[in-house]
């Protein structure tokens, strides 16, 4: 019996239809649920010697662990938070990259029940002072590479509450203590809690920060009963395998890493491959494939076509199983040329930062249709509303919303407990009855969840409301075209209210042009509904993105006010 059957009750080939999954799944969560002892802890006891981490440094290095290792190293690494003054409810900020480090002491800080906060190592400054106040942050452990102690500490006297800063690796930093030296000489003995230091099922387990793409990042905070929401990712929709290695490419700065690189895959018994590049390689990615004989696979749509610009076919891929993609809209050009060159369908999903997945092509009841994210998946009741919180019919964009009746007893497992601790935001993403997630799709006619976009990149121009994502993907099958972004701008003439713009990146050897220009519109006006296409055509030489890669619509709409006013 895999661990995860002991909190559904059953295996996952034994439901017979995604109907029946639906109605028939179930979380059982213990009360007093803690991943770190209920799954780790046990798998380690159980299954000792089976994998559970496979660790590739940028310069070649290699150590694999067992679930016997983590276990044991997150004991230890549980005894040196409390010895340097960690308690339950404290919060320690992970700057970590790809380190190992990183899963032995995010295990160690539940068995404490500290609160882990993790961010990118690309932060600035004033990034840190931010996160630390907005967070409360106490203790901060980063990575002794990237500048990161030289960025933290420019605003160290600003962060109001940090009180001990650890570096990892060998070299000596004035003002930060060695993390290696520190952790390698604590004992690996620790005894699970009781009384006033044990957790609950509902206690705050981490805090995450939104992309913050518009404003300020917003706090999402999770609580211990968030890792069983990953049976659904990991289990069902990465479909790893027993004994098997799943590879999610992600740092440990963004939550696509919890969603690809922990809970659900080792709730899978499947082993994670990390591999710590300083620099993204489509070959290296591909190398590691073949030789560490991966056999599931996720990256989002942007790194699918960066590795289908090396020569795939060169590398033997043969072990792989299932393979998925989340995080953008997947296109249909990345989606057949994939299936071309690997004989691999991509099973796409969406969720966010507040969720595990919500919506997915879930193998073996639902096929990929390229366009389609899917549909719900069992434990998410979703539905897409209108304004006045009501489902609108097929064909009909409107808001992703999953039915929350009553927050505290109602809420799935691993959605969002709270916004920013505040009660009023929280409130507001929770309101009648419902769970909103700001993203907005419509049902196509075989019932299909189709993604449209954010609330704020709906277009509407001459009554029709248009969403950003189809035109985007009919764009990037032209040849010339390797990036696009679709916005809307004011019309001058005040009659169609907004004009559909596209802002394109153009692959090398193409130039732009007035010729190229209406080639790409009739190229729409071709392929999707003709009032969907760009009246207006701008070329960049690169697009403005997050620190995670997503592209940054509003700074694109700032620029387009600038340039063409606004209603």
């Amino acid at each position: 019996m895999a661990i995860y059957e002991r909190f559904i009750g059953r295996d996952r080939d034994s439901f017979t239809s995604l109907k029946d999954a639906q109605e028939n799944y179930r979380i059982n969560c213990p009360e007093d649920f803690n991943f770190a002892y209920d799954v780790i802890d046990v798998l380690g006891r159980e299954k000792p010697d089976k994998r559970a981490l496979v660790w590739l440094g940028n310069g070649g290095e290699e150590k694999i662990f067992s679930f016997a290792d983590i276990s044991r190293e997150s004991d230890r690494a549980a005894n040196f938070l409390r010895r340097i003054g960690i308690r339950k409810g404290d919060r320690v900020l992970l700057v970590l990259k790809r380190h190992y480090y990183f899963w032995i002491l995010l295990m160690g800080l539940h068995k404490i029940g500290a609160e882990e906060v993790q961010a990118t190592s690309m932060l600035m400054a004033k990034d840190y002072v931010y996160r630390c106040n907005a967070a409360k942050i106490r203790c901060v452990i980063v990575t002794g590479e990237d500048g990161c102690t030289a960025h933290f500490d420019e605003g160290a006297s600003e962060c109001e509450t940090v009180e001990m800063k650890f570096v990892t690796g060998p070299a000596e930093v004035p003002g930060w203590r060695s993390f290696d030296r520190e952790f390698e000489s604590t004992p690996a003995e620790w005894e699970r809690p009781s009384g006033e230091g044990a957790t609950k099922a509902g206690d705050t387990m981490f805090l995450c920060f939104s992309s913050g793409t518009t404003g300020y990042p917003k706090i999402i905070t999770h609580d211990f009963r968030y890792p069983l929401g990953h049976i659904m990712t990991g289990v069902f929709w990465h479909r790893c395998v027993d004994g098997g290695l799943h590879f999610t490419v992600s740092d440990t700065g963004w939550m696509k890493a919890m969603w690809g690189k922990v809970y659900g895959q080792w709730l899978a018994e499947s082993a994670v491959m990390v591999y710590d590049f300083a620099k993204f390689s489509a070959d290296a990615i591909l190398s590691v494939v073949e030789k560490y004989r991966v056999t599931t696979f996720c990256v989002p749509p942007t790194m699918y076509r960066m590795i289908l610009q090396a020569d795939v076919e060169k590398y033997d891929l043969s072990s792989l199983t299932h393979c998925n993609t989340a995080g953008e809209a997947l296109g249909p050009d990345i989606y057949n040329e994939w299936l071309r060159r690997t004989g691999h369908k991509i099973y796409e999903g969406f969720g966010q930062s507040e969720s595990p997945v919500m919506i997915a092509t879930l193998y073996p009841w639902t096929e990929p249709t390229p366009g389609a994210i899917g549909l719900p998946v069992p434990g998410y009741d979703v539905h897409i509303i209108d304004e006045d919180c009501a489902p609108v019919p097929r064909g009909v964009t409107g808001e992703i919303c999953v039915r929350v009746p009553d927050r505290e007893k109602d809420r799935p497992c691993g959605l969002v407990v709270n916004y920013n601790f505040n009660e009023a935001e929280t409130a507001e993403a929770y309101r009648g009855g419902w769970y909103h997630t700001g993203d907005t799709a419509y049902r196509d006619e075989k019932g299909l969840f189709r993604y449209v976009g954010r609330n704020d990149d709906i277009i509407k121009s001459s009554g029709y409301r248009i969403g950003p994502f189809e035109i985007e993907s009919v764009l990037i099958e032209h040849p010339a075209v390797l990036e696009a972004v679709v916005t809307g701008v004011p019309d001058p003439k005040g009659i169609r209210g907004f004009l559909v713009k596209a802002t394109i990146v153009l692959r090398p050897g193409y130039t732009g042009s007035p010729e190229l220009v209406k080639e790409l519109q009739n190229f729409v006006k071709t392929n999707t509904a003709p009032y969907k296409y760009p009246r207006i055509v701008e070329f960049t030489d690169a697009l403005p993105k997050t620190f995670s890669g997503k592209v940054r619509r509003a700074e694109i709409r700032r620029r387009d006010a600038e340039k063409y006013g606004k209603q």
